[in-house]
């Protein structure tokens, strides 16, 4: 019998469960795992570090300049988040949900469909916040992290992580084939290059730039930016409010996508 206090959690009350079985999944499978934190790792080096020795300084917004590794370390922090979630949120769901059945069998427990949401979300919020954490320590080692602003920096990961999990799941439930990754890598790359993480938005003209803040990412990206480099102003809880409204979105379309494929 449910207790009292899971009663009144504010998620499903066996969403533990789920969470729990993902991680006894990987368990063994740690390698697998940790190849996800490398990608924003050597994008850092190799263009916030190398490139950044020909580039010099950028000016941010309250007139201080700050180094280019400096100013691309922040995105490629929002970026690993993204990566993280992105993983799980699309191919493993796609194998579980397709494949495996994985959540037809949970369902023949009392896992209900929305333990089930709720326990995948939570799993691509583990993932992408351990390799965004992984990101921010190597960061810091690097002398890249300016303000003490950037320990709220992993919170904001989560969030990123939040929304593009919630809606890469919502997403995969109309996946019919492997083929449909195609789309999926179609969508992230662009937005990885081009959401104001290699270059300010100022730089980009007018459509172009109308275009960029349109980018979920830049959302994460122009928060992570702005912890790190200690530039706050009220624009960031515009930010907030974008990805959180993302992630709410993407859970309710989830839920109901899951009801319908699972309890039909």
């Amino acid at each position: 019998m449910l207790t009292y206090a899971a009663s009144r959690s504010l998620l499903p009350p066996r969403t533990g469960v789920v969470l729990e079985r993902n991680i006894l999944t990987y368990k063994r499978q740690w390698l697998a795992f940790a190849t996800g934190f490398f990608e924003p790792v050597f994008y850092l080096l190799s263009i916030g570090v190398g490139v950044g020795a020909l580039v010099g300084r950028l000016p941010i917004g309250d007139g201080r300049t700050v180094a280019y590794a400096e100013f691309v370390a922040p995105a490629m922090l929002a970026t690993s988040a993204m990566n993280g979630a992105i993983f799980d949120a699309t191919y493993n769901m796609f194998f579980k949900l397709r494949y495996a059945r994985t959540f037809e069998s949970m369902l023949a427990t009392p896992v209900g469909v929305a333990d089930i949401a709720a326990g995948e979300l939570s799993w691509t919020l583990l993932r992408g916040g351990l390799y965004s954490l992984g990101f921010l320590l190597f960061a810091a080692v690097l002398g890249l992290v300016v303000s003490w602003w950037a320990l709220l920096a992993l919170p904001v990961a989560l969030l990123v992580g939040c929304a593009f999990g919630a809606v890469g799941m919502a997403a995969t439930t109309w996946m019919r084939g492997i083929p449909d990754f195609d789309y999926v890598q179609l969508a992230l790359i662009p937005m990885m290059l081009l959401s104001a993480t290699f270059f300010p938005v100022d730089t980009y003209p007018g459509a172009t730039r109308w275009l960029v803040e349109l980018s979920p990412l830049y959302h994460g990206v122009a928060l992570e930016r702005s912890l790190m480099l200690g530039d706050l102003g009220w624009p960031i809880l515009a930010h907030l409010l974008v990805l959180v409204a993302l992630g709410a979105v993407g859970m309710w379309v989830l839920s109901r996508r899951l009801a319908h494929l699972l309890l039909r």
